[in-house]
């Protein structure tokens, strides 16, 4: 399960990663907060890994022991059916407790600090997420800037060219400098780059009457943006709230963070039939119509929590039938040799009767 566990989050996470780092090389976050924001991300995705990975781990296991024959061995040494049941549900409730943390607490606190990051990196000037050695806009367009380097506190910038359209799109003034120095106004809390050693081009493209000015110093204000308005996403509701609410949307986000602890003693009790492996078979031969059962139970969880939130089915029935479905299914795979073997045996007895 720790193994299954461990790719399958590798995956999730560099696919959001990436994403991340895309927005980071697009000026859009800065890159120090790159980990962080994984780090936040992290319980999201074990909510819904360690389910899987327990399910796999199962079949896995289980499967490796039916196709060697050891399970054949204990079965014939008197290890029951039931006894091996129980001892998997005893594993799955570990699991099912640490999904269950982080779906109810862990997840909602991370997104919502996820967000409260986010929106924290839409107050930073283009300087406090300038890169060395790339052209990086400025959110609105109207300002491209680079600098061949930067020291590690972002202040002090060397080779520094700026390129500013006008405020009504027809003129362009381009600035370079030998460097570049941040300044705050201690008075007025107002950001300057001071810029030494060199010249300002201002003109309209595509006619020759451009205005160069050289200088020794020259001061570029530096406008902080407002924080963009990022309405909360309902996964980051603390689950205290959702409890009493009349609201479909938190009634069925509600029912979704109990599902996840509640899907791991399922789908444990289905691994174990669905384990069973014929040694002639291969080994991986249970494991297709197994996932199969798995993404079909996990589709009709998204199908009834998105019928719950529209209003369309009462929220007695939610999530809380197909839980019970698919319990059903795993009981009567798990007990189907019992009941064939009472079937039969009451048969041998009814056939032992007719002929005495």
């Amino acid at each position: 399960m720790t193994a299954v566990s461990g790719i399958l989050l590798l995956v999730f996470m560099s696919g959001r990663f990436i994403k991340y780092l895309a927005q980071a090389a697009a000026g859009g976050i800065s890159a120090d907060v790159l980990f962080t924001l994984m780090g936040y991300r992290l319980p999201e995705f074990l909510q819904l890994i360690l389910p899987l990975g327990l399910f796999i781990g199962i079949l896995l296991a289980y499967g490796r022991m039916y196709l060697e024959s050891e399970m054949t061995v204990l079965f014939a040494c008197g290890y029951s059916e039931r006894k091996l049941v129980m001892q998997t549900l005893g594993a799955s409730m570990i699991v099912s407790v640490i999904v269950g943390v982080m779906s109810l607490w862990f997840a909602p606190e991370g997104i919502k600090q996820v967000e409260a990051l986010l929106t924290d990196q839409t107050r930073m000037t283009e300087f406090e997420m300038l890169a060395p050695g790339r052209f990086q806009a400025l959110r609105s367009g109207g300002r491209v800037t680079y600098t061949e380097s930067l020291s590690d506190d972002k202040r002090q910038l060397n080779n520094v060219f700026i390129s500013e359209t006008g405020k009504t799109g027809n003129t362009v003034a381009v600035l370079t400098a030998r460097t570049g120095t941040q300044i705050i106004d201690q008075e007025t809390g107002s950001r300057f780059l001071v810029l030494k050693n060199g010249r300002r081009f201002e003109g309209v493209p595509g006619q020759a009457d451009y205005r160069v000015v050289e200088f020794e110093s020259y001061g570029v204000r530096i406008e902080r943006p407002e924080g963009e308005r990022r309405s909360q996403r309902d996964e980051a509701i603390p689950t205290s709230e959702l409890f009493g609410s009349d609201v479909n949307k938190h009634k069925a986000l509600l029912q979704w963070r109990i599902s996840m602890p509640l899907l791991v003693p399922i789908v444990a009790l289905l691994a174990i039939p669905l384990s069973r492996v014929n040694p002639r078979q291969g080994r991986f031969f249970h494991l297709l119509p197994a996932m199969l059962i798995y993404v079909g139970y996990l589709g009709l969880l998204i199908v009834a929590r998105n019928k719950l939130e529209k209003g369309k089915i009462p929220e007695w029935i939610g999530v809380w039938a197909v839980h019970f479905v698919f319990f059903s299914i795993a009981m009567f795979l798990n007990t189907k040799g019992s009941i064939m073997r009472y079937f039969v045996k009451r048969r041998q007895e009814a056939v032992l009767n007719a002929s005495s």
